[in-house]
C-alpha cells in the first residue's frame, strides 16, 4: 500500500498528467492532424466551392490540411446531423447554411438534430445573394415593371433546386411582399432548370449568381435586383430590391462554420481567428466574388444570434405560405 509520503511524491506527476490530457492542454497544441469538414451538399455546388476557397487559406494559418467530406441529402440535414454526432475535439467541423440551421426547423417534421443544442457556432464566413432574373424576352425592364406585369399575368413559373431551397423561399417571400401569384417549379439540379429558363417555360428565377452568370453575359437573362442590403460587388450596376422599389425584401443564402457542441472554447477561438484572417485575405475575397459570394465574419456569439433571428424569420414566412412539412 502506498504511503502518504509516496502519494505526495506522486502528486506532481499526476497533476502534470491531468493537465496534459485536459481540454486546455489539447487546445494549446491544436491542431496536430488534418481536420475533417462535413459539407452537407454535393461537391461543386456554390457552397462547396466557396468553403474550399476559405479552408485552403485557413490551412496555411493553422499548419494542417482540411479534408472536405460531402454528405448531401434531405436539404442538408443528413450531413448536418452527422456533424452533431462527432467528437467535440476540433477535428470534425461542419459547414452549414440557412436551410439546415434555420429554415429546415420549420420545413421538416424531424430534423434528427437540434442545431441550437448540438452545434457550437464559430462564425459566418460568406453570404450568397439571390439575383432576381427574368428571361430577357419578357417585356419588363426593371423590378417595378415586373411586379406590375406579374399581377397582370398571375402564375408565372419560377424554378429552384427543390422545395425549401433558398431559391424557393425567396420566391415565397417575394409573393408575400408584393401580392403577386407565382408558380414554383422545383428541379433536381440547376442543370435541368437552365434549358427551361432559356426556352421561356420557367422565365423567372431567384438564383445564386454562378447559376445564371453565363445567361447574364449572353443576354439571355435580365437582372432586376439583388436581394441583399448592399449591391453585389460582382454586379455593381444591378440595384438592390430596396433601391428597385421593394423595401424589406432581403433573402440570401449564407455559409457558416460550426463544431459539435462541447468543443473547447480555446479551439473555437483558434478556428475563428484563422477564419477571420482568411476572409480578410485579398485572394480569398477575390475568389469569393467570382463565385457570387460576399465575404462575412462576426464570431461565435454573432452567429448564434443570427441563426436565432433567421429561424424566427423563416418560420413566419413558411407558416404564412402554408408549406407542408416534409
Amino acid at each position: 500500500m502506498a504511503t502518504r509520503k509516496n502519494l505526495l511524491n506522486l502528486l506532481p506527476a499526476l497533476l502534470a498528467g491531468a493537465l496534459l490530457f485536459s481540454p486546455t492542454a489539447r487546445a494549446a497544441d491544436y491542431p496536430t492532424k488534418p481536420i475533417e469538414v462535413i459539407v452537407p451538399f454535393a461537391g461543386g455546388s456554390a457552397s462547396d466551392v466557396v468553403t474550399r476557397i476559405m479552408l485552403n487559406t485557413m490551412a496555411k494559418s493553422l499548419g494542417q490540411n482540411f479534408v472536405v467530406e460531402n454528405k448531401p441529402g434531405a436539404g442538408g440535414n443528413i450531413g448536418t446531423a452527422m456533424a452533431t454526432r462527432a467528437a467535440p475535439d476540433g477535428y470534425t467541423l461542419l459547414m452549414s447554411t440557412s436551410g439546415p440551421l434555420a429554415a429546415n426547423r420549420t420545413l421538416f417534421k424531424n430534423l434528427g438534430y437540434d442545431p441550437q443544442k448540438e452545434l457550437e457556432p464559430i462564425s459566418l464566413f460568406a453570404t450568397l445573394p439571390n439575383v432576381i432574373v427574368i428571361n430577357s424576352k419578357l417585356p419588363p425592364k426593371n423590378l417595378k415593371e415586373f411586379i406590375a406585369y406579374a399581377k397582370e399575368h398571375p402564375g408565372i413559373n419560377y424554378g429552384s433546386v427543390g422545395v425549401g431551397s433558398s431559391q424557393h423561399l425567396a420566391g415565397v417571400y417575394f409573393e408575400q411582399l408584393t401580392g403577386v401569384k407565382l408558380t414554383h417549379v422545383p428541379y433536381r439540379n440547376i442543370a435541368n432548370y437552365t434549358p427551361d429558363f432559356l426556352a421561356g417555360q420557367v422565365p423567372l428565377g431567384f438564383q445564386f449568381l454562378p447559376n445564371v452568370l453565363g445567361m447574364l453575359k449572353n443576354g439571355d437573362a435580365r437582372p432586376l435586383a439583388v436581394t441583399t442590403p448592399k449591391r453585389m460587388t460582382a454586379l455593381p450596376d444591378v440595384p438592390t430590391a430596396e433601391e428597385a422599389g421593394l423595401p424589406g425584401y432581403q433573402t440570401y443564402g449564407w455559409l457558416a462554420l460550426l463544431a459539435p457542441a462541447g468543443t473547447p472554447k480555446p479551439i473555437v477561438d483558434r478556428l475563428y481567428k484563422a477564419l477571420a484572417e482568411a476572409v480578410k485575405d485579398p485572394d480569398v475575397r477575390a475568389h469569393f466574388i467570382q463565385q457570387g459570394a460576399e465575404p462575412a465574419a462576426g464570431g461565435p456569439q454573432q452567429l448564434k444570434d443570427f441563426i436565432a433571428s433567421e429561424t424566427v424569420k423563416w418560420r413566419g414566412i413558411i407558416e404564412k405560405a402554408g408549406i407542408p412539412k416534409m
